[in-house]
Formats: C-alpha cells, structure tokens, sequence
C-alpha cells in the first residue's frame, strides 16, 4: 500500500511543480511583453506602414523592373512629403496652435455667454459655468502650465523620446521594405511543400487587403480633411489648418474618427464664430459625413476590404479596447484577414467532412 501511495503522491508534486514553473512562466514572459510594448508597438507601426505601401511598390516595381528603385522612389515621395509638410503647413499649424492656447479662455467665456448654454447651465444649477470657470482659471494661470505639460524636461524628454520613435519607425519601415519578399519567402518555407502554393497565395491576398486598406483610410482622410479645411476657409473660420490636421489624424480610426473630427470642428466654430455659422458649418460637414459614409467610403474600401458592416464595427471596438488607437487601426484589416482565410480554409475544409 505504501508504494502506490509514495507514487501518487511523488507525482502529484511533479505535477504541482510544473504547474507553478508554467505560472511563473507566464509571468515572466507578461512582463516581458510589457517592459517590450514600446519596441513591440514599433514594429507592429512600422509592418502597417509597409504593408500600406506595398500596393504602390508593387504598381512602380512593374515600371521600373527592380524593388530597390521602387522602394527608392517610394521613400523620396514620403521624405518630400514630410519635407512640403515641414516647410508649408508647420509654421501656421505652429502659429496656429499658439494662437488658439492663447485664446482658448476667451473662447470658453464666449462659449459661457451663448444663450442656450446660459439655460443649460441654469437648469444644471450652475455645473456648466463652474466647471469652465475653474477650467479658465487653471489655463489662464501661467503657472499651472509646467504642471500641464507634465514639467519642462519632461516635455523635452517626450519631445526627445518622439523623435526617437518616429526614427526607429522610419527606420524599421525601410528594412521591411527592403526584406518583405524575403519575410515572406521565409514564412511560407514552413509550411508543407504541398500546401505552399496555396498558402503563397493566401500570403499574398492578405498583405494586398491590408495594403489597399491602408491606402484607402489615407485617402478617405485626405478628402474629409480638405473639405474641413475648405469650409473653415469659407466660413471665416481661425485655425483653419489646425482643424483639418487634427481631423485628418482622428479620421484615420475606423468608426468613431469622422463623428469625433465633426464634433470637435463644430465646437471650435460655435466657440469663435456665431451660432448661425457654426449651424451652417454643422449641417453642410453632416451631410459630407452621409456622402462619406455612403459613396465615398463603400467606392473606396469595397475593393479593399470584403467585411460586413457590423464585423468592422465589432473588430474595431475590440481592437481600440486592446490596444487604443493602433489597434483600431489593426482590427479591420485583421478581421479582413481572418475572415479569408475562413473563407479559403476552413470552410472548404469543413466541407470535406
């Protein structure tokens, strides 16, 4: 009896043993994907960026028959790119921006004055007035503003850490440039020679949806901006070229970006314009936003992404949960991916059953 005994018991402290060996584990590699996040977050940004730009790599390598000078000519488009950025839009986005934090506590107190806010704020017992009070107050205190940056070395170690990152980004966007075939080569390699061609090809429609979505959000940006920029130009709006830069970045986030642009747009033309003006702007930018979300929108990403309405919705949802604005950014074209290889995969196989 006491040799069954032994044994039972001998193994169940093995089994406990592993057991918490595969907890700590765990453990170790979740910290180590936290102490990681910030280089992980790179590379992920760089290979979306990438694939991004391999439509047009693959469009100029026909042209001129070699990647290298695709990629060359890529590259020179985004350093003029950023350079006509630098040069044309970051002084009066510079100028700009200033003049909006010096004005932004007078624009709170005109927003206070108008009269719907004054009933508002009246049948809230005041909420509206003392929060924007206190807000005024804190802003126009010139000493709150270190506090409000986070310190001046701190803002200058996060200007510095900025730097760096849009760097190793840059950097990284290049080697995956220069080695996506390679990457490729290599993944497919391991799989089963006999499922190699398929799975080449299913390589290959992934990273041109995920390429032509990219594209295609860059562009549907690019127009929502100009036409913000446009209408703030023709309606005597200040910080016209603000507005459109900001809207262009928020329009980039899948679902939530154009309402949360059209909202800000509105805010800031009812804070240092009139109510009609800021009505008109509201209605002309709503109706945008339906030909956008109806025309435009379907037009451009019909051929980039095949995915229901309500998967993009979910997937984007799940991946600004998981990972903020970067996995929005991720989660549709991933969903994308998922649902093709279900399609071309599992379901065939599932049919063979």
């Amino acid at each position: 009896m006491s040799a069954p005994t032994n044994f039972r018991i001998q193994h169940a402290f093995q089994f406990g043993l592993l057991g918490g060996l595969g907890v700590l584990t765990a453990i170790a590699l979740g910290n180590a994907a936290i102490s990681l996040a910030g280089i992980i977050t790179s590379i992920i940004t760089a290979l979306f960026i990438t694939l991004g730009l391999e439509p047009l790599i693959q469009v100029l390598q026909k042209r001129v028959k070699k990647r290298s000078y695709a990629i060359t000519i890529v590259v020179l488009g985004l350093l003029a790119l950023i350079t006509t950025v630098i040069l044309v839009i970051l002084p009066p986005l510079i100028t700009q921006t200033s003049s909006f934090i010096v004005q932004l506590p007078q624009l709170l107190r005109d927003f206070l004055s108008l009269p719907w806010v004054q009933s508002a704020d009246a049948n809230l017992g005041g909420t509206i007035s003392s929060a924007l009070n206190s807000t005024t107050e804190y802003l126009v205190d010139s000493k709150n503003w270190p506090n409000l940056l986070g310190g001046v070395v701190q803002v200058g170690i996060t200007l510095f850490n900025g730097v760096i990152g849009a760097l190793t980004v840059f950097i990284l966007t290049l080697y995956f440039m220069a080695a996506l075939p390679s990457i490729k080569r290599v993944s497919i390699n391991l799989v089963a020679k006999s499922k190699r061609t398929r799975v080449a090809g299913l390589v290959d429609q992934v990273i041109s949806s995920i390429g032509k979505y990219v594209m295609g959000q860059v562009v549907i940006a690019s127009i929502n901006a100009s036409v913000v920029f446009t209408t703030m130009l023709i309606a005597g709006v200040e910080f016209a070229v603000v507005l459109a830069f900001v809207d262009f970045l928020l329009v980039l986030i899948p679902i939530v970006g154009a309402m949360a642009g059209w909202t800000l747009v509105v805010l800031v033309t009812l804070a240092s314009s009139s109510v009609q003006t800021a009505v008109i702007v509201a209605i002309f930018l709503a109706v945008y936003l339906q030909v956008e979300a109806y025309i435009i929108g379907p037009k451009i990403m019909t051929k980039t992404v095949n995915v229901p309405g309500s998967l993009i919705v979910v997937a984007a949802l799940a991946g600004g949960s998981l990972a903020g604005v970067l996995g929005s950014l991720l989660a549709i074209p991933v969903a994308a991916a998922l649902l093709l290889i279900m399609r071309e995969v599992w379901i065939p196989h599932q049919e063979l059953k």
